[in-house]
């Protein structure tokens, strides 16, 4: 098993020529690498904290890749799927990236194609990853200020003037400025535009 903090990535083929293919073409690369012969050999390993991203094939016996993508959404999975899909399956590809696969080649594809799709799925994995930590630091600062804090920051990236904020909360805008600050402050914003930033980036993990 490849360094549970390595990016991975996960090949499940029921075919063992393909896996293999696939396995040694990922190592000629220098990236880590685990191959599966069906769906529930990868389940029953699956850890949803682990980095990479996964190269599915569409037809497998028991569970197909389409069905594994399903289990895998119901267990809130942020792994991006490649699919490798045959001559005929352009419906279950289709079907495949509106249920949120990153990507999918027709099989017969050449070695850089899949390498090219590989990086990029990995890339986006990181980025993710990246966001949704960042996601939970602006979540935990949020959750220090006060209700009158939130308020006038809701109304501050709302793009509210002080003044205006002061008349319709009846309170000075000397007490406007304060909680201003300390928004600031708590939020550990360099300017308006980095708490506006934060404001959207906490909407968007809702």
């Amino acid at each position: 098993m490849s360094n549970p903090t390595e990016p991975t990535v996960f090949i499940v083929d029921d075919d063992d020529a393909v896996r293999q293919a696939l396995r040694m073409l990922m190592r000629s690369v220098q990236l880590p690498v685990e191959a599966f012969p069906s769906a529930q050999a990868f389940l029953d390993v699956y850890t949803p904290n682990r980095p990479g991203c996964l190269v599915l094939d569409v037809r497998m016996p028991r569970m197909s890749g389409i069905e594994l993508q399903e289990r895998l959404r119901q267990l809130d999975s942020a792994l991006p799927i490649i699919f490798m899909t045959g001559h005929g399956d352009a419906p279950m590809a289709v079907q495949a990236m509106r249920s949120g696969a990153f990507d999918f080649l027709e099989k017969p594809f050449r070695d850089q194609d899949i390498i090219d799709r590989v990086h990029l799925a990995l890339d986006h994995d990181r980025d993710q990853r990246e966001q949704a930590i960042r996601r939970k630091e602006i979540v935990e600062r949020l959750e220090t200020l006060t209700n009158r804090e939130r308020e006038i920051m809701e109304r501050i990236v709302a793009g509210d003037a002080n003044k205006v904020i002061a008349a319709d909360l009846q309170m000075s805008q000397r007490t406007v400025e304060i909680h201003r600050g300390r928004v600031m402050e708590k939020m550990s914003a360099e300017s308006l535009a980095h708490l506006v930033r934060m404001a959207m980036e906490a909407d968007r993990g809702e």
